[in-house]
């Protein structure tokens, strides 16, 4: 039954009083959240209150506010302050993201709302999504937004304990006339390009409309000295300097669907010549370039540092961001820098200990949902290999293998990427760009693998081709992934005798990456940087094949073989359950309701040990080829049963009468689910549901239901993975 209700889009003018007390007298002191919108300038603003008609009597006074024509309130008996606050922020964050609309909304007091029952809210908040979709104020599935970039490097985030510190000491800075510098040191994952976006919106940001009572004391003392910024300098002019060409273009093409920005206002080093600002802000700083192996860029450098009246033989684009800035604020990772051509750390720690610099440090680890001690693992690996234990990292957080066949990584990771979206293949540059020149030409062969580089420089990750491709360092730095195979190449093997890492400099093909290197060890610590910065990638896994023996045989000791992985956890059936098992039922001799299949004596049973709450999941055969593209034929799957909330783009178990699959006896069937809603003024109704094969044969087709066929019919499971 739906739980809630998007109200008819009424005009928003001064009669809107006499509606909202007419229609929904019992919401007016009770919390909501509403839909401001112009349908012809695609602006809009999200809100929530506790008193709606005094706060949309203020949105009335705002002229930025008087552009909005019309509102949508969304509302249900069951928000509540914390619900509606959560339920605001989501759609803030997923709105802005979905691009349909430039919303009017600051960025301050986006929060990570926790409270008891988030998760059903949540739920509460897909269905709430998917009538939006219907009434076409979003576009795009939550799915689909999650993995664009306008939702990762979106400035709609809510910052965490840390990020807030060091975006008070920031603003302090900028208040400091005796302080010009704000260095940010942060490892891979600690959230610095959100933190540097997110503080470019909220200098830009409208501060005239602010809704106090929703801020926590947090938000308040920021609030209260971003007002003495903005009252200080009023309308900054401002960069953000982003030193990688294929990220500045993804964050460009970010800030021109951000209310308040342009594309204009992310440049590259080189263009700082042309201009001075009052504030600079740097992302990547470590790639920020010195006058070594710039190869075409050596005439742009020399220029500019004429320009600024800088000795160009020891000068830096460092130099030019200090120089050009009345205050600037640099994110700072020493450990990714990874060629010679990039700024020394000794610029850096010069830069540090002057008078006028201002230090934060972020710790905690934002992407990689292996958390802290995955990093501290790939750092020790690198950097300390004789300080860790022999003993092969394993969480259920997160995937962590080693491959020891390419092809079988090359197929996992395209399999992943078919679920889940943005997983790619990323190798060290230890193979010559052939393809480049020779398109049908292949660059990395490796027994029966044939693959070939990045066919585009540019946002690479987002190319039609990159699922069948290999990225590089250089089209990966910055970019988050949910799954990264990593190749690592012949360049870079283990000897155990001496217990050190050595490099092979002839394999090393970047010639802008060793050209000008005498000292290998200076090579081996860009190329050991460059393998912990694209290990540090995968926000769900991370799998590695090594293509040197020692190499793998060295890894083998601390991560997971893929293979054995598999041996060392066999299903076990079993005839009566046991504590750690969950049912497994034979769809196959279904001869009625679902619900019976449940009470059969004869009921399997299969050991699992990886899962909590064994109560809310079943195991069953999964027969025929309409899903081989993520269950093959006869695997035997876990399922979640089914207990509520939108199922738009999950694979589902259904049972229902009016279902005919050749693939499976009785009423089910095994599909990606997908409905149409319509609403009505005391309910609402699939009007149609399509369950959609995802097979290599084009000869499966979609099962639709439509008006009566969609009523006898249940969802029974969500699928969760293959378990043999």
């Amino acid at each position: 039954m739906k739980n809630f209700t998007i109200t008819e889009e009424y005009s928003f003018n001064n009669l809107i009083e006499t509606k909202i007390t007419n229609n929904h007298k019992d919401y007016l002191s009770w919390p909501i959240v509403y839909f401001l919108k112009n349908k012809k300038t695609k602006s809009a603003y999200v809100g929530e209150t506790t008193d709606v008609v005094t706060r949309i009597n203020t949105h009335l006074k705002s002229e930025e506010k008087k552009q909005l024509s019309s509102v949508n309130f969304i509302l249900s008996d069951l928000f509540h302050k914390s619900a509606t606050l959560d339920l605001e922020s989501n759609l803030i964050k997923y709105i802005s993201a979905d691009g349909q609309y430039n919303l009017q909304n600051g960025n301050l007091g986006i929060s990570n709302h926790q409270y008891h029952e988030k998760k059903v809210y949540w739920d509460l908040f897909k269905d709430i999504w998917d009538e939006l979709r219907q009434i076409g104020i979003t576009r795009h599935s939550l799915d689909y937004i999650n993995n664009s970039d306008l939702f990762k490097y979106s400035p709609y985030k809510s910052l965490s304990k840390e990020q807030i510190k060091g975006l008070k000491m920031i603003l302090n800075c900028l208040l400091d006339d005796s302080a010009k510098v704000s260095l940010i040191h942060g490892g891979a994952g600690t959230g610095k390009s959100i933190m540097a976006i997110f503080l470019f919106k909220l200098l830009k940001t409208n501060l005239e409309d602010f809704n106090y009572t929703d801020f926590d004391e947090d938000d308040e003392d920021l609030f209260l000295l971003l007002k003495k910024v903005k009252d200080k300098f009023k309308d900054l002019n401002m960069a953000l300097v982003i030193p990688m060409a294929s990220f500045r273009k993804t964050i460009s093409n970010v800030f021109k669907n951000v209310n308040g920005l342009s594309g204009k206002m992310v440049i590259g080093p080189s263009d700082l010549a042309k201009n001075k600002y009052d504030l600079i802000i740097v992302d990547e700083g470590h790639r920020l370039r010195r006058r070594v192996n710039l190869g075409s860029y050596f005439g742009t450098f020399d220029t500019n540092c004429e320009k600024l009246n800088l000795d160009k033989f020891t000068a830096s684009e460092l130099d030019w961001v200090i120089l050009q800035s009345n205050k600037s604020i640099i994110f700072y990772d020493q450990y990714q820098s990874i060629k010679p051509s990039d700024t020394v750390k000794d610029s850096f720690k010069k830069l540090e200990l002057e008078s006028y610099t201002r230090v934060e440090k972020l710790k905690t680890q934002f992407r990689v949902r292996g958390g802290n001690n995955y990093i501290k693992l790939i750092h020790k690996i690198f950097d300390e290999p004789l300080t860790l234990p022999l003993e092969t990292y394993k969480t259920d957080d997160y995937e962590f293998y080693l491959f020891d066949d390419l092809s079988q990584m090359v197929d996992r990771i395209k399999k992943k990427n078919k679920l889940h979206g943005l997983s790619r293949m990323v190798a060290g540059y230890a193979w010559e760009w052939v393809s480049n020149k020779k398109q049908e030409a292949y660059d990395i062969i490796i027994g029966e693998s044939q693959l070939k580089w990045n066919s585009v420089s540019v946002d690479w990750v987002n190319s039609t081709n990159s699922i069948d491709e290999v990225g590089c360092i250089h089209t990966t730095q910055g970019y988050d992934l949910n799954y990264t195979g990593v190749i690592i190449g012949p360049e870079l093997d283990y000897d155990f005798e001496s217990a050190k890492f050595i490099v092979d400099k002839q394999k090393y093909k970047d010639k802008n990456g060793k050209n000008s290197i005498q000292n290998e060890e200076e090579l081996l610590d860009f190329i050991i940087n460059i393998y912990k910065t694209i290990l540090l990638r995968g926000i769900q896994g991370t799998y590695i094949y090594a293509c040197n023996d020692n190499m793998r045989l060295f890894l083998s000791q601390f991560i997971q073989p893929f293979n054995l992985s598999i041996k060392q956890n066999p299903l076990q059936i079993l005839d009566t359950p046991s504590e750690n098992s969950i049912p497994f039922y034979d769809l196959t001799i279904a001869a009625g309701s679902f619900s019976e299949l449940q009470e059969l004596e004869k009921t399997k049973y299969i050991e699992l040990d990886d899962i909590n709450n064994k109560d809310d999941y079943f195991a069953c055969t999964v027969t025929g080829e309409s899903m081989n593209k993520i269950i093959p034929n006869g695997s035997i799957c876990l399922f979640k049963k089914y207990t509520g909330g939108s199922r738009n783009g999950l694979i589902t178990l259904v049972e229902g009468r009016n279902i005919t699959d050749i693939e499976f006896s009785s009423n089910y069937t095994i599909k990606e689910y997908s409905s149409k809603k319509v609403t009505d003024e005391d309910s609402w109704h699939h009007e149609e549901i399509t369950l959609l094969p995802k097979s290599n044969d084009s000869n499966f087709k979609p099962i639709i239901l439509r008006d009566e066929e969609t009523i006898d019919f249940n969802v029974r499971g969500i699928f969760v993975r293959v378990l043999r």
